[in-house]
């Protein structure tokens, strides 16, 4: 089953089967848990029943699926797979809290008052920003990823300038995407004049590259290193997660209910990819990545420390040293045209 989404009033949803007594069919159904409440819904979003979290009981502790009911009325019943364990959680976290919310003499009602609030305090500031960043990041459409990529660039276009777009350049550009493509999915590389170190990867698959890579240097082997330390970058840490990591639980939320993210944290988040450097790739991740994209990793290394004393690691281990050259990155027509891109 198909799991659905935190909504703006910070509900998880999931996927179940609802039965209203013990002789009747069982139906696909949408859950959601708020505070206080479980709200079970059937596809076309009509509610079929409204339990409350205090009155929720599991007739089947630690077993799979998880089966819930009415506290009183085993025949109504809600059945959750194992697929669905982070409703599970949730549901387990509150029925707990609210255990713990009851009242109790002296002490002991103090203990439980202050456990309650713990555990609910705990949920939504350690459990809830977590789980609600993955979830948008597994369930945020391709779509989605490319507007937010775009409104980035908007941003940092307002420092790098425009994309460059000289004569042939964009085709070259074009050749080298082919010939360097992410891991996963596609990618559009973008020249622009300066504001970026290297390249950048942003949300929806498109990759800054700045100019100076292709106009200062003689061979298209360092600029593939700077975008094959970009697609690194990607793989380690999803350029949308940084997003959401800086905007906080109600960046996620937003984009959840939204499928948007405001324009203040992308405008924030732009200058900061501007102001800080790239984060650093490991030497032998580099290696792995040049093996696997079949470039030489000589050229980059001296184009990023001329004596090569820091970059010693990808020079003595460059996959391509004293054997036969890598396929061409592009031909030498193309590199003319992409040194040209923005003019010369």
């Amino acid at each position: 089953m198909k799991k659905t989404a935190l909504t703006r009033y910070q509900r998880l949803e999931a996927a179940g089967l609802w039965r209203a007594n013990p002789d009747a069919q069982r139906v696909d159904v949408i859950v959601s848990v708020g505070e206080a409440t479980l709200t079970i819904t059937d596809l076309r979003e009509r509610v079929l029943a409204h339990w409350s979290i205090a009155a929720v009981a599991r007739a089947n502790p630690g077993q799979s699926p998880a089966i819930y009911h009415p506290d009183g009325d085993p025949g109504e019943t809600l059945e959750l797979t194992e697929d669905e364990a982070e409703m599970i959680a949730a549901i387990e976290t509150l029925r707990g809290a609210v255990a713990r919310q009851r009242p109790r003499p002296g002490r002991l009602r103090l203990v439980g008052v202050l456990a309650s609030a713990a555990a609910v305090a705990g949920l939504v500031l350690f459990w809830l920003p977590g789980a609600a960043r993955d979830h948008a990041l597994t369930v945020v459409p391709m779509v989605k990823r490319v507007e937010i990529g775009q409104a980035l660039l908007g941003h940092l276009q307002r420092v790098t300038g425009p994309v460059c777009d000289g004569p042939g350049g964009e085709a070259a550009l074009a050749q080298l995407a082919r010939r360097l493509p992410p891991r996963r999915g596609v990618a559009r590389f973008l020249m622009v004049r300066g504001g970026i170190e290297g390249a950048l990867r942003v949300p929806g698959g498109v990759v800054l590259i700045n100019a100076d890579l292709v106009e200062d240097h003689s061979e298209p082997d360092v600029v593939a290193g700077h975008i094959i330390a970009a697609h690194l970058r990607a793989e380690a840490h999803d350029p949308l997660a940084r997003i959401l990591e800086e905007g906080g639980l109600s960046a996620s939320l937003r984009l959840l209910a939204t499928g948007v993210l405001p324009d203040d944290l992308l405008r924030a988040h732009a200058e900061q990819l501007m102001s800080a450097p790239p984060e650093p790739v490991a030497p032998e991740v580099m290696l792995a990545g040049f093996a696997h994209w079949q470039v030489r990793a000589r050229p980059y290394a001296y184009a990023e420390d001329i004596t090569g004393e820091s970059t010693v690691a990808l020079i003595e281990a460059d996959p391509f040293a004293g054997t036969a050259p890598p396929p061409p990155l592009l031909s030498d027509s193309d590199w003319l045209r992409l040194q040209e891109i923005c003019g010369g």
